[in-house]
C-alpha cells in the first residue's frame, strides 16, 4: 500500500465537544484525498459520535488515562495502529503522549505542532501555534499542507441521523405518539462557572410545559440529580433522558425542535446535527468556544461590550469574570420561543 493510498489516522482532542469539532478536519482531507479513508482514535464514550459522522470510515477505539503514562497500554495502542498501516497520523492535542503511540508504531509520516518538544515523535511539525487563537485555525494548520494559505471558511462540522432510527429510538422510548414539540435541555458542563444554574432550567422548563412543550433533560450520569430537580418544575412534561450512553442524547438532539445548552460538548452536538441551539456563555468565549454551526441564539451576561472585544485576543481571561447566571430566564424563553417558531 502507497502513503497515497494509505489510509490516514487523526488523533483528535478527547473531549466531546471537541471531538465534534474534529469533523471539520476529516471534512478537509476528504476534500484534498478523495476516496482516502480517515480513521480517529476515539475513547469509548466518544465512539458512537463516529457512526454519525459523514467520510470517517471507522473509529480506533482505545482509553486511555489522562494523568499517566502506562507504556504497556501505549505500546498495546501502537501495535493496533501498526496493524491498520496507517500513512500518516495527525495529531491534534499538543502533548508529548499523545504523538508517542503513533511513533511506537512507525507511522511514516506524523503531522502536528511541536507541542511539549516533542523532536522525533513529530516529524512534520508545523509552525505558528501560538498565532492561531482558535481551535478549528490549529486543527486546518495541521491539516491542510505545509504553508497553505489561512482559510476563513471551513467545512463545518456535520452529524447525521438516519430517520428510521429516529422513529425505532422514539418506539423504544414510548414517544411515538407524542406530537407535542421537544425542547431539549442540557444543564451539563465542565469547568468551573459555565453552567446555567439549575433553578433557571427550572423556571424556563415551567414555561415551556405551561405552553404545551415536551421537555427532555439530556447529559450523562452526573446530570441525573439536575433532572430531578428540573423534574419538580417541569412535571408530566418533563422527561430525564440522562445516562451513560452517548448516543441516546445524539438521537434525542436529532429528534428535538430546539436545544437550551450551555458551552459544553452537548452544545457542539446539538449544533451539528441542525437542531436550533440556544447556547449560553458566561466564563468562556463565544468567539473561540461556539460551534462554527450556526446557532440559533448565543445568550452571553448583558452589558460589558469592552470585555467581549477583548476576549477576541485575550481569550477566557477576559471574560472569566462573568457570571452564566446573569442571563435571565425571559432572554432564553424568548429565544426558545422565536426558535420554534422557525421551520425545521
Amino acid at each position: 500500500m502507497t502513503e497515497n493510498s494509505a489510509p490516514i489516522l487523526i488523533v483528535p482532542y478527547m473531549w466531546i465537544g471537541d471531538f465534534v469539532r474534529c469533523h471539520s478536519a476529516v471534512k478537509l482531507l476528504n476534500e484534498q484525498y478523495p476516496g482516502q479513508p480517515v480513521d480517529l482514535l476515539s475513547s469509548r464514550l466518544c465512539a458512537p459520535l463516529t457512526d454519525y459522522m459523514p467520510g470517517v470510515r471507522k473509529p480506533l477505539v482505545f482509553d486511555l488515562p489522562r494523568r499517566s503514562l502506562p507504556v504497556s497500554l501505549y505500546r498495546a495502542l501502537a501495535q493496533r495502529l501498526s496493524d491498520e498501516h496507517y500513512g500518516q497520523a495527525i495529531i491534534m492535542p499538543r502533548t508529548w503522549k499523545s504523538a508517542l503511540a503513533p511513533a511506537l508504531a512507525g507511522i511514516p509520516k506524523r503531522t502536528g505542532f511541536l507541542g511539549e518538544m516533542r523532536f522525533g515523535l513529530i516529524n512534520d511539525v508545523r509552525p505558528g501555534e501560538r498565532k492561531l487563537p482558535r481551535m478549528i485555525d490549529r486543527m486546518a494548520a495541521l491539516v491542510l499542507p505545509k504553508g497553505a494559505p489561512r482559510r476563513e471558511q471551513f467545512p463545518l462540522p456535520e452529524l447525521r441521523v438516519r430517520p428510521e432510527e429516529i422513529a425505532a429510538w422514539r418506539s423504544r422510548q414510548g414517544l411515538s405518539h407524542d406530537k407535542r414539540r421537544v425542547v431539549a435541555l442540557a444543564p451539563g458542563a465542565v469547568g468551573k462557572g459555565k453552567a446555567w444554574p439549575v433553578a433557571h432550567y427550572a423556571a424556563l422548563a415551567r414555561e415551556l410545559a405551561a405552553e404545551g412543550c415536551a421537555v427532555w433533560v439530556l447529559g450523562g450520569p452526573n446530570e441525573r440529580v439536575l433532572a430531578d430537580e428540573i423534574a419538580v418544575a417541569g412535571g408530566s412534561a418533563m422527561r430525564d433522558l440522562t445516562g451513560d450512553d452517548l448516543r441516546n442524547a445524539v438521537i434525542a438532539m436529532a429528534t428535538a425542535d430546539a436545544a437550551v445548552t450551555n458551552d459544553s460538548g452537548l452544545m457542539h452536538i446539538a449544533a451539528a446535527l441542525g437542531t436550533p441551539t440556544i447556547a449560553i456563555f458566561g466564563p468562556s468565549s463565544p468567539w473561540h468556544w461556539a460551534p462554527l454551526n450556526p446557532l440559533a441564539a448565543i445568550l452571553e451576561p448583558p452589558g460589558d461590550r469592552v470585555a467581549r472585544e477583548r476576549a477576541r485576543t485575550e481569550g477566557n481571561a477576559a471574560v472569566a469574570h462573568r457570571c452564566t447566571s446573569d442571563v435571565p430566564v425571559g432572554s432564553v424563553l424568548e429565544a426558545v420561543r422565536t426558535a420554534l417558531a422557525q421551520p425545521r
